[in-house]
């Protein structure tokens, strides 16, 4: 819940800032392909995710060294639940990414990327819940965030579940290639 705010943070300067300042006009006049800006600060996102997960180590090292008898943990549920996050914080980058081209607003975009991610990750499963859907119910749960988190973080890693997570990096980076590219059609 904590990369909910977080990364909407990290990501909201990411293309608004470059709007609201005139830059991007720049940035887009240097010989790089809008794939290469977008990845770019894809990667410049995902770097501060794993550089932010990286000190919960000592959590997992305390723990194994600590426990009764030493080494008394899940290793595979806890190299799967790094992994699922990884995975659960550039989904969450590649929105942030997407948020911040809408608008040259940090605020706007600070909003509009929590709540993509808040419906991403928690609103199919609220509709799960609903009932609403029928038989259709497990796969709008499938289709939520949370639902491959939580099977990849069990130590399993599935290729539906890495799918997923790369999916939805894709199709959120296909948007924000997308809204640059409407750029074009204003002038």
């Amino acid at each position: 819940f904590l990369f909910l705010f977080l990364i909407p943070a990290i990501t909201m300067r990411m293309f608004a800032e470059e709007k609201k300042n005139g830059t991007i006009e720049l940035l887009f006049t240097k010989p790089l392909s809008e794939y290469k800006i977008i990845f770019a600060k894809l990667l410049a996102g995902i770097t501060l995710v794993f550089i932010s997960i990286l000190p919960t180590i000592v959590y997992y090292v305390t723990v194994y060294i600590l426990g009764d008898p030493v080494g008394n943990i899940d290793t595979g549920g806890a190299i799967g639940s790094y992994i699922g996050l990884l995975f659960l914080g550039c989904a969450f980058v590649a929105i942030g990414l997407f948020a911040s081209v809408l608008t040259n607003n940090q605020i706007v975009a600070f909003i509009i990327a929590i709540l993509l991610s808040t419906f991403c990750y928690l609103g199919f499963e609220t509709l799960y819940n609903m009932d609403i859907f029928g038989s259709l119910n497990l796969f709008v749960r499938s289709l939520g965030m949370r639902y491959h988190y939580e099977s990849i973080s069990r130590g399993v890693i599935d290729t539906r579940d890495v799918l997923y997570f790369v999916s939805v990096i894709f199709l959120f980076v296909m948007f924000t290639r997308l809204v640059l590219q409407t750029r074009k059609w204003q002038k």
